[in-house]
């Protein structure tokens, strides 16, 4: 009786009322019990298409197994025969289920690594990638790694820099994320830390299994935006990444494209990267608003002018675009081993055509662009004028590119130029020769994207 009230309700009634009939009366509840118990399966539309099939082929088909036969009265020989066979038959159903599973391809996994400098839109273009379901998103993990080793600048640390860099990004791409704890400060303790940086950027770790329940006297510092989560557990931040079917990764700090080669290379990666490029003269000028201390002596210049810049300053502005420069030309060349796999992208062109760009840049990743990132881009690229921080990732993007022509002093843009004149040739930035074609609102400043910026 145990067994009996075990089974579905309307697979009980239905074999009171079936008992004394045939087999094929006896195997179709057997079916109908199955589908039940199969009802949450993603494949059970698929499934109960193969059972569907006369009792005869089904026999055929799973020759290996035996209906149990009827008692010569018609009824059950007893319900421990019926439990044995209803067990057989849905473990026939699982294992049917797993095999058409592994019959749908999912398609390739890819893994996006979105390439940029502060202050070029690289958050607001990550969002591209966050708002798409199947993908598993990091915001910039990297920066545990800058706070917590040092390299000085230029010569064999730079170097250093950018390999150990590479080494994590690897290990993240293929969501080994424990390689974070030996750079997080304090030190998680037992694969939980309140410390990931800008977590709340990444829905993949404010969702569900990955949000546990939020506990009492722990601060969260860089806590989840839309909902209260608890410390965040590394491992069920890793078994999240394994289930998504992508992953895509935003860094500001690595620039030498060079050195990404053994990650293209890795046979268990498909790498696709994508360099976000913007007016040099544009960054500088929203680095000093969202970086004041740091280019305090730029701004006093600029208002002042009483003590010139000092050279350090522009050597390092010069580097920053050469460095750039050089990454976005040995993409453009398309050597073998990143053919297919480079796209350069600027951010004045994803202002004014977001949504062309998505779809462009999802079309050059080889994922499907969903309606969820569809609709987020047109939340977030008509907000209000007043409605933009220096931090977020909701603007009117239409005219916010080019507000930083009518904000920043002339001189201060003469000395970009001349610190990035190769880089912004090559990407299509016109040199303003007087302010007041730098304030001409009717004279552009961009010329025409070239096709071949995506090799």
């Amino acid at each position: 009786m145990e067994i009996r009230r075990a089974l579905p309700q309307d697979a009980r009634e239905l074999l009171h009322c079936l008992k004394m009939r045939s087999k094929y009366a006896i195997l179709l509840v057997f079916v109908i019990g199955l589908v039940i118990i199969e009802k949450e399966n993603n494949f059970i539309s698929r499934v109960s298409d193969k059972l569907k099939q006369s009792p005869q082929a089904l026999a055929e088909t799973n020759s290996t197994e035996t209906s149990p036969a009827p008692a010569e009265n018609g009824s059950l020989a007893s319900l421990r025969e019926l439990d044995a066979a209803f067990s057989q038959l849905r473990s026939r159903l699982h294992n049917v289920t797993l095999q058409l599973a592994g019959d749908r391809d999912p398609g390739p996994r890819r893994h996006v690594l979105l390439m940029a400098t502060t202050r070029t839109g690289s958050s607001f273009v990550g969002e591209f990638f966050n708002q798409q379901g199947s993908v598993f998103y990091l915001f910039e993990p990297l920066w545990h790694i800058e706070r917590t080793v040092t390299f000085e600048p230029g010569g064999a640390n730079a170097v250093g820099s950018a390999l150990v860099y590479r080494d994590v990004l690897k290990q993240l791409l293929l969501c080994d994320l424990y390689i974070l704890e030996s750079f997080i400060s304090p030190a998680p303790e037992g694969h939980l830390t309140p410390f990931m940086f800008r977590r709340g950027s990444s829905r993949s770790l404010c969702e569900e299994p990955v949000c546990t329940p939020s506990a009492k006297k722990v601060f969260e510092k860089y806590h989840c935006k839309n909902r209260r989560c608890g410390p965040l557990n590394i491992t069920l931040a890793a078994e999240a990444c394994r289930r998504k079917q992508h992953v895509a990764l935003k860094t500001v700090r690595i620039r030498q494209l060079e050195f990404l080669q053994p990650l293209v290379e890795d046979p268990r990666l498909d790498v696709r990267i994508i360099q976000l490029v913007r007016d040099p003269r544009a960054v500088l000028a929203s680095r000093m608003v969202a970086f004041s201390g740091k280019y305090e002596t730029w701004k006093k210049w600029a208002s002042e002018g009483e003590a010139p810049l000092r050279e350090e300053e522009v050597q390092r502005l010069r580097g920053n675009c050469e460095s750039i420069r050089l990454s976005a030309e040995l993409g453009l060349r398309r050597p073998g081993w990143l053919r297919g796999r480079y796209m350069l992208v600027r951010y004045e062109d994803v202002a004014r055509a977001p949504l062309q760009k998505a779809e462009e840049m999802y079309r050059f990743a080889g994922l499907p662009l969903t309606s969820q990132v569809e609709e987020w881009i047109g939340k977030n690229t008509q907000a209000p004028r007043d409605g933009s921080g220096v931090y977020s990732t909701r603007k009117n993007s239409s005219e916010q590119f080019e507000k930083w022509r009518f904000s920043i002093p002339f001189k201060l843009a003469q000395v970009v130029q001349d610190a990035c004149a190769p880089a912004m040739r090559l990407f299509g930035y016109k040199l303003a020769g007087d302010p007041a074609v730098l304030a001409n609102r009717s004279f552009s400043l961009l010329e025409e994207a070239q096709p071949s910026w995506v090799t």
